[in-house]
């Protein structure tokens, strides 16, 4: 399957980041006004599947870009999932210039093994970290 990733809000609809959203447990009723203005606040990421007019995947990242990120909303639709897409766009975040050698933290409910392939150990039930040198 063929898929581009782009950066920055300006490449992606607030429309289809909040239709993403509304697919998981842990932002389905966020509103919308809060979902623009943490885009605004964030570095966004989003994937594209070749032949699909709409947004397939979302990530935004929070960093104070000296010591720490945080990855957070990583959704992909899930007409979508388990083709290897979600992997994509973490591999992609992770290995961004603008977080090397930053602490990486996440918080999920039932994703850690997709996040442990990419360095990330469990601090507790759903905290997760990646360590500066991973």
């Amino acid at each position: 399957m063929e898929y581009r990733i782009v950066e920055g809000k300006e490449n992606i609809k607030v429309e289809d980041v909040v239709r993403l959203l509304k697919m998981t447990y842990w932002a389905d009723s966020r509103p919308v006004e809060k979902i623009d203005k943490s885009m605004e606040n964030s570095k966004c990421v989003g994937l594209y599947v070749d032949g699909v007019e709409r947004l397939v995947g979302f990530a935004r990242v929070i960093s104070d870009y000296a010591t720490t990120y945080y990855l957070c909303d990583v959704i992909i639709d899930e007409d979508y999932q388990h083709k290897g897409l979600g992997k994509a766009l973490v591999s992609y975040v992770v290995s961004m210039p603008d977080y090397k050698g930053l602490r990486g933290l996440l918080v999920t409910k039932d994703a850690h093994k997709l996040y442990e392939k990419y360095g990330y150990e469990i601090i507790n039930d759903r905290a997760m970290m990646r360590s500066p040198e991973s």
